[in-house]
């Protein structure tokens, strides 16, 4: 099956994908009463979309992040928070979760090591939010990427390039929302 008929998730099941839209709604509004802000949401949203390799989401939440006041230095310093000194105990233990979220498959689920450490930094009601932020990226990721959403270059002022490809048929029709409720 060629790219011009890949099957597109949301234009395929459009009614499946508003679930997965209202349900990441949901979990941005957990994620708001939990103390959530926009910054650790959208550094654990970047994370779990760069180790599964979902460059849409990546930009997606790159453009939030840049809204919620994350300057440059701070974005690109994600994929090396181990290495950095960017990053408090709190988005350090986040990120730890996102690792253990997005490669699930190993050690069982979340090894008691990371859960200990994360709930030793984190109230439950923070590691509960997390966590519901995290399946939701991890899912919308999977929808992204088995339908090949684009990303084009940009120009200078952060628009894709005049001289771009047009979008290729998988472009998404409906909004792309996440577990802040931002399209």
């Amino acid at each position: 099956m060629g790219e011009e008929r890949r099957v597109h998730l949301s234009r395929s099941a459009p009614e499946a994908y508003a679930a997965l839209r209202a349900f990441s709604t949901t979990v941005g509004r957990l994620a708001a009463e939990a103390g959530i802000d926009a910054r650790l949401r959208e550094i654990v949203q970047i994370h779990a979309s760069q180790l599964n390799g979902c460059a849409y989401c990546v930009r997606v939440h790159v453009d939030g992040a840049v809204k919620a006041g994350l300057d440059a230095d701070v974005i690109a310093q994600i994929a090396t928070w181990r290495e950095s000194g960017v990053f408090d105990e709190r988005e350090r233990a986040a990120l730890e979760l996102t690792e253990s979220f997005t490669f699930i498959h190993r050690d069982g689920g979340i090894s008691d090591e990371v859960y200990d450490q994360a709930g030793g930094i984190l109230s439950e009601a923070e590691y509960v939010a997390i966590s519901w932020v995290l399946v939701a990226i991890n899912a919308f990721n999977r929808v992204a990427i088995a339908g090949r959403y684009p990303v084009p270059p940009r120009g200078a002022a952060g628009v894709v390039a005049s001289d771009a490809a047009p979008l290729a048929t998988t472009a998404p029709r409906t909004p792309h929302v996440h577990a802040d409720g931002t399209a």
